[in-house]
């Protein structure tokens, strides 16, 4: 069985327009970019036409890897019960409020499937520690997290349904 790509609708969208675009305006760059590094002569020794070939075969793996994605997608809709703020349980699609228990600091986190996550903006995958260990956790509950610099304790000050 295929893994399964979790997707808010708005990262399913970007990939389809990411996928547009690769398989049309930037599959003819690279085509024409082929198309100019051979006239320039003997392709034995042609780096311009190994360039340009590399750059092809990134292309595709590319456009293969998004094809895949899509295939494979399970769209979060904002309408389930997933990570509903009524319930207030932690989930896909939520944004949750959490205080360390060693440093008093307080941070904010939306936990999203792996294809959207990128720490530096706060958008941490449900398959990640920090992620695994917070689905399914409400307000007020404390959570170990198990890191590499070792166990780390937050608090559960709030969770709400991303926009």
């Amino acid at each position: 069985m295929a893994k399964e790509f979790k997707l808010t609708s708005i990262r399913l969208a970007e990939l389809e327009k990411e996928l547009r675009y690769l398989k049309t305006t930037r599959e003819q760059e690279v085509a024409e970019h082929l198309k100019e590094a051979r006239s320039f002569g003997d392709l034995s020794e042609n780096s311009e036409y190994d360039e340009a070939k590399n750059e092809q075969a990134l292309l595709y793996a590319r456009v293969a890897e998004v094809e895949n994605i899509l295939a494979h997608a399970v769209v979060i809709d904002d309408e389930e019960g997933n990570s509903s703020d009524l319930t207030g349980h932690v989930g896909l699609g939520c944004t949750v409020k959490v205080r360390d228990l060693e440093t008093d600091e307080t941070e904010v986190y939306a936990i999203v499937g792996s294809q959207e996550a990128d720490p530096t903006q706060g958008m941490i995958s449900d398959d990640s520690p920090f992620g695994r260990a917070m689905l399914g956790k409400v307000i007020g509950d404390t959570v170990d997290v198990e890191a590499p610099m070792g166990m780390l304790r937050f608090e559960i000050l709030s969770v709400e349904r991303s926009a």
